[in-house]
């Protein structure tokens, strides 16, 4: 999974041509995008736009946090739906997930699915003590799917009057960024880049995105379905990196019982043959 595009929980039409996109997931939203006295009628659009499932498109919920009281209502109006995922905003941590996690084993087996198979995607820094709930997250929940990292929130909480200058976020927020990132890794789930705000700069998002591949991050969200086909081409492996790839996946099935061995004049060990096995999607 590459891109992840929010849409709105109470419009139907932009979900419509969301679902005419290549995103990989669609994240249908009834936290920021819906304001409060729309949120019931979010609801039920919502479920009804997960029964229409339109295409091979991944469907998430993006609930409204748990400090709101809303979570629980939100969960029980679209898991009938049967999204692929829920996505948690504002998490502070694994118990958060886990309460999350406890409520959606009974509303699965309420509604006849399978109990487990709805992942949960935290958006895990968008307050400053969310910062230091980010080592909590491994081992918290099989349900657990991926760590997204978020800066418009985390603004607000610090009290920060800007977030990045010349395209450049400033500290607090690469700080976040990397956190998100380790701690993704370190809970063997995906880590998620994100958002980009700058609608019409493609040029500053395709930049944006190919760093963020290269440190390790495998998906990005998104809020508008131009940025989608950027993305998605930007964590595509290059040809380069493909042919790399099954050179050291070659060189150690043709020396199984090797530690280390010497391609094209360079030391490769088992790392590398992860890296290689991840480039091309290989388990």
């Amino acid at each position: 999974m590459r891109s992840m595009l929010f849409v709105p929980g109470d419009s139907p039409r932009k979900f419509e041509k969301a679902s005419e996109g290549k995103a990989d997931a669609l994240i249908i939203d009834l936290e920021d995008s819906v304001v409060t006295e729309k949120k019931p009628e979010a609801r039920s659009l919502t479920l009804a736009m997960l029964k229409g499932r339109p295409g091979p498109h991944q469907l998430y919920v993006r609930v409204n946090a748990l400090d709101t009281g809303m979570t629980l209502a939100d969960l029980a109006a679209v898991l009938p739906g049967r999204p692929d995922g829920i996505v948690l905003p504002k998490s502070q941590g694994g118990d958060d997930v886990r309460q999350v996690a406890t409520w959606l084993e009974a509303l699965e087996a309420a509604a006849g699915i399978a109990v487990g198979t709805t992942r949960i995607v935290c958006v895990a820094t968008e307050t400053a003590s969310s910062i230091f709930g980010l080592g909590s997250y491994k081992g918290c929940s099989p349900r657990l799917a991926g760590l997204m990292w978020g800066a418009e929130d985390l603004s607000a909480s610090l009290g920060a009057t800007e977030k990045a200058s010349g395209g450049v976020f400033h500290s607090p927020y690469r700080l976040a960024r990397d956190l998100c990132l380790m701690a993704a890794a370190a809970a063997d789930v995906a880590p998620i880049d994100t958002v980009y705000t700058d609608i019409d700069n493609l040029a500053g998002l395709e930049q944006e995105t190919r760093a963020a591949r290269r440190d390790g991050f495998s998906a990005k969200a998104l809020i508008h379905p131009k940025h989608v086909d950027v993305v998605n081409t930007a964590f595509d492996p290059t040809e380069a990196e493909r042919t790399w790839a099954q050179k050291v996946i070659a060189a150690f099935a043709s020396n199984p019982n090797s530690g280390t061995l010497r391609l094209d004049g360079q030391m490769i060990d088992k790392p590398h043959l992860r890296a290689a096995k991840k480039i091309l999607g290989q388990p």
